[in-house]
């Protein structure tokens, strides 16, 4: 992604199809196969599941912490299911992408011809959003790799106006307004302060992300565990597969049953064997099997200076 407007080529032709076709947030949507189409024929000369597939992953808000594009229709969910065909989704533009494209009419970015010279295309957005740190990017290209968490957009704010007031600050102030990623799905951080300042200092290190758990008295002495927030990136159902297949091979001994009781909100039941197993050791013990808990990499490299890649501190 380039690190002015934290796109990557795909995403940015996406958001200016968009635009053309005149999706603003409190216009109407207009059938995604339409975007797809003028996307594909304009300015992103690769195979139309590319395209949708990002498209999809805009507008999906357990994988995108501020969604760029509002879906409407089967878009997918946490469990893993694919988003419905094309032809039956229907996109517009949400406030975020409306600011990130701001201005781009008033000679703010440069642009570039198209692959086939018709048209024109910008080479960055406005991008009046902090995008690049807010959504945060992954993925690999050639011979390297980038791995961005989201963060909150009010801290990231706060540490923007306090850089503007003092150029120099080390990482350790600006630590003082982002104290870490923050996930759409949740979670809770296990790494300690020294750890995040030196990943966020040099651009490179990792994040322990664990579920949120709380225990639920069920009376006469029972209890059960409840799973109200899964780490980034973990789809449900293959997680609580995953749990089931390690108790049928007696790799969970202190488990007695899993149970997936979620509507709009996540709720994991977890069951202890007996009653007398204590909570925290249970949990350990699924923390260290299961992907409950996940260690999310940080590899800030971001096209910077030109064009070039580089990896680049917070």
């Amino acid at each position: 992604p380039d690190v002015r407007d934290g796109l990557k080529p795909v995403h940015r032709r996406i958001l200016h199809g968009m635009r053309l076709l005149r999706l603003q947030p409190d216009q109407s949507y207009a059938k995604c196969a339409r975007i797809v189409g003028e996307v594909m024929g304009k300015f992103h000369p690769h195979g139309n599941l590319s395209i949708y597939d990002a498209l999809v992953r805009l507008a999906q808000d357990f994988s995108t912490r501020y969604p760029l594009v509002q879906g409407q229709g089967n878009f997918g969910n946490i469990d893993g299911d694919n988003a419905a065909a094309d032809r039956y989704t229907e996109a517009r533009m949400t406030e975020v992408s409306a600011l990130m494209l701001e201005g781009i009419t008033e000679d703010a970015v440069d642009f570039r011809p198209t692959y086939d010279e018709r048209e024109e295309e910008p080479t960055v957005l406005p991008a009046n959003f902090p995008n690049i740190l807010a959504n945060g990017s992954s993925g690999i290209a050639v011979g390297m790799a980038t791995s961005i968490p989201p963060h909150n957009v009010a801290e990231l704010c706060d540490a923007a106006l306090h850089l503007i007031d003092r150029p120099h600050a080390s990482t350790a102030e600006l630590m003082q307004f982002v104290q870490g990623p923050d996930f759409p799905t949740g979670g809770v951080i296990v790494e300690d302060k020294a750890s995040i300042l030196d990943a966020y200092e040099t651009g490179r290190g990792g994040f322990r992300l664990r579920a949120r758990w709380t225990v639920e008295d069920l009376g006469r002495g029972t209890w059960s565990i409840v799973v109200t927030e899964i780490p980034y990136q973990v789809q449900k159902a293959k997680l609580v597969e995953k749990i089931a297949d390690l108790m049928s091979e007696k790799k969970l001994p202190l488990l007695g049953d899993v149970r997936d009781e979620s509507a709009e909100e996540i709720r994991l039941i977890l069951e202890p064997k007996t009653r007398t197993i204590d909570p925290a050791l249970l949990m350990e013990s699924m923390f260290r099997s299961t992907e409950l808990e996940v260690r999310f990499g940080l590899n800030m490299n971001v096209l910077s200076a030109g064009q070039i890649p580089n990896v680049l501190g917070l």
